[in-house]
């Protein structure tokens, strides 16, 4: 009996040690490890290892290395990207990045719950109003009793420049600057234009040619910041930008945008587009898909049913998750049957959009029987950017669709002309002073104080 006893204990106590001590070891010395093994290069920063452990390190190993770096990794939130034969760099997992593949699989499955006008409306009537709540905007925040904050206005050759400032909360602003034609003659268009994740945000050359461009084409152009973006900085800190509540936040500033712009009497409401690049074309997907006010939309490098946004102000609100699932390739669909222009290209994750994505898109279009009101530039050869061929194809959009005049700003040879454009400096552009001096003193300061105005928020 006795003999017994010792034999339980010492099994007992042998299976509780190694199940406390998981055969672990630190992830520096398996990546060290992976490396001799499998003769590879694996970059990584003494930060992304330090004080992480591999539990069961030495059964994660496999004959092939891809499957060896998955086990070890993804139990971490973390994987390699492969830079070359023989060369890993480490990451961190990004969930909102799928495989291609992938990303299409997902889509066509999504396109199987809607196969005409009268499914896909019922589909799009599910989503919409899950898209507030998931943005704990159901019911919208009371709209603050406030006037609008103007400053001077400049001239320049065709155009005027003002900056305009709208409290979106109580304390809180979204900014921006109107570029406006000099001649209005009755109602005209307005096109929104949310600043991207771009350096020097909306005080960068493109971004001015581009909104200074459209206004001498006969609309106004409404250049405007995301949430801890630009001069939003006075009230809260670069880091609030990389929480979920910037979702919530910058979308509530784009419908308080579009209340302040369709009350004026020179806006033409039936012509009132948006168009923003990278992260702001996210934005303009999802205020397209949920404010019918919008008649038109150019996400630019934006959109893909493979790539949902890195950023939190882009997917940090649970938008994705809505009836069972969404991506941004179906809520780029609410748009429809409305135009909406792709600009795509060759170096992000818009570089396949011809190919499933944009033709996923005109079949949703057709059925409305305008499957040419969806169009996609794809420009093989440029980079991630708002450059002069997107600008073009934003221009002959606008043209053609809000019927600007695009000979206005055209050369002798019929080539788009920005030379006009004054470039101003930065701090021209600013609502509140060259130091936030103008900025009111009942001023909501710090996101510890922008969450209480969202008690049901979880954002961190």
């Amino acid at each position: 009996m006795i003999l017994s006893l010792m034999v339980f204990f010492q099994n007992g106590f042998a299976q509780h040690q190694n199940s406390d001590d998981l055969y672990k070891k630190p992830l520096i010395d398996v990546l060290k490890e992976i490396q001799n093994r499998y003769k590879v290069q694996i970059k990584y920063t003494d930060a992304q290892v330090k004080d992480k452990w591999v539990n069961y390190a030495e059964w994660r190993f496999r004959t092939k290395i891809d499957e060896t770096l998955t086990n070890v990794l993804m139990p971490l939130d973390m994987k390699v990207n492969k830079e070359k034969p023989g060369v890993y760099k480490l990451k961190e997992y990004e969930y909102y990045r799928w495989d291609v593949q992938d990303g299409w699989s997902y889509l066509d499955a999504l396109a199987t719950k809607y196969h005409d006008q009268e499914s896909w409306e019922k589909r799009k009537a599910e989503i919409k109003p899950e898209l507030y709540k998931a943005l704990l905007l159901s019911p919208l925040p009371a709209k603050p009793n406030a006037k609008p904050i103007i400053t001077a206005k400049r001239i320049f050759d065709g155009y005027s420049v003002e900056n305009i400032a709208l409290e979106i909360l109580p304390g809180v602003w979204i900014n921006g600057s109107l570029y406006k034609p000099l001649n209005i003659k009755g109602k005209i268009p307005v096109v929104l234009s949310p600043d991207g994740h771009w350096e020097k945000q909306r005080y960068r050359p493109d971004c001015q040619i581009r909104c200074a461009t459209i206004a001498r084409m006969g609309a106004m152009a409404f250049s405007y910041d995301l949430f801890a973006w630009g001069e939003s900085m006075l009230q809260f800190k670069y880091e609030d930008h990389r929480r979920s509540l910037a979702q919530t936040v910058q979308t509530l500033g784009g419908i308080r945008i579009l209340d302040y712009f369709t009350s004026l009497k020179e806006t033409d409401t039936s012509r009132v587009g948006i168009s923003g690049g990278s992260g702001a074309g996210s934005h303009c997907i999802l205020m397209t898909a949920m404010d019918n006010r919008i008649k038109l939309s150019a996400p630019v490098v934006a959109m893909s049913s493979y790539f949902y946004g890195g950023c939190p102000c882009e997917s940090g609100m649970p938008i994705h998750q809505c009836v069972g699932g969404t991506d941004n390739v179906e809520l780029a669909a609410m748009t429809a049957p409305r135009p909406q222009l792709l600009v795509s290209d060759g170096s992000d994750w818009t570089a396949q959009t011809p190919e499933h994505d944009f033709p996923y898109l005109q079949k949703v279009y057709g059925y409305y029987g305008a499957k040419t009101k969806v169009e996609n530039v794809h420009l093989p050869e440029d980079k991630h950017d708002f450059g002069i061929n997107k600008r073009i194809a934003l221009y002959d959009f606008l043209v053609k669709n809000f019927k600007l005049n695009g000979a206005s700003v055209k050369d002798k040879t019929g080539e788009y002309d920005e030379s006009k454009v004054t470039i101003e400096k930065e701090n021209a552009l600013y609502v509140f002073g060259n130091q936030g001096e103008k900025l009111p003193k009942h001023a909501l300061m710090g996101f510890e104080n922008l969450e209480k105005l969202f008690p049901l928020s979880k954002s961190k």
